[in-house]
């Protein structure tokens, strides 16, 4: 799980109304495949605002000839959340207890109804979100990051460098 200074700065930013700006909105689309395009109108006004800021910085920080499926990973990392149906407030409610509960207990409330199982199904946003990635055809790289971005940078399967780069981005 992410630092406490970065969860409430994505918490304030979430409050924010509106998506990312037009610019940003055409460049992210331009980066990805139809498939992902629909995946990424999906996600919430503030999560592609957000997403459209990582991809940015990772673009400035691995240069002109940095991979489309990069900036993919970049933009649909969250993607996984959309499952969960959950608005910000109740993002706050699942990501608590989940540190409370311990993430193991969340994830096997996915398994329940109501909005426990939204709760659990918040908590697992990466495997979701990976494999609503891997069913819309999108690059290894790319589901591999939605899958791995809150796990330890011993466990990543991509590109040291690029993992560095996604992550210094994410957590910016």
């Amino acid at each position: 799980m992410a630092g406490a200074g970065h969860l409430v700065k994505r918490f304030a930013g979430s409050l924010v109304p509106g998506g990312p700006r037009a610019a940003d909105a055409a460049w992210a689309e331009e980066q990805l495949l139809p498939a992902e395009v629909e995946i990424w109108r999906r996600m919430s006004a503030a999560d592609r605002r957000h997403a459209a800021g990582v991809a940015r910085r990772v673009a400035a920080a691995l240069g002109p000839d940095v991979e489309r499926a990069v900036l993919a990973a970049a933009l649909l990392h969250d993607c996984g959340k959309t499952v969960s149906g959950l608005g910000t407030y109740g993002r706050v409610i699942a990501t608590l207890s989940a540190g409370v509960a311990g993430r193991d207990q969340a994830v096997a409330w996915s398994e329940t109804r109501g909005f426990t199982r939204r709760v659990g199904l918040y908590v697992e946003h990466p495997r979701l979100g990976a494999d609503l990635l891997d069913l819309a055809g999108s690059d290894p790289v790319t589901i591999a990051w939605a899958r791995e971005h809150h796990l330890p940078d011993d466990e990543w399967t991509v590109p040291a460098a690029v993992g560095a780069a996604l992550k210094a981005a994410d957590d910016d």
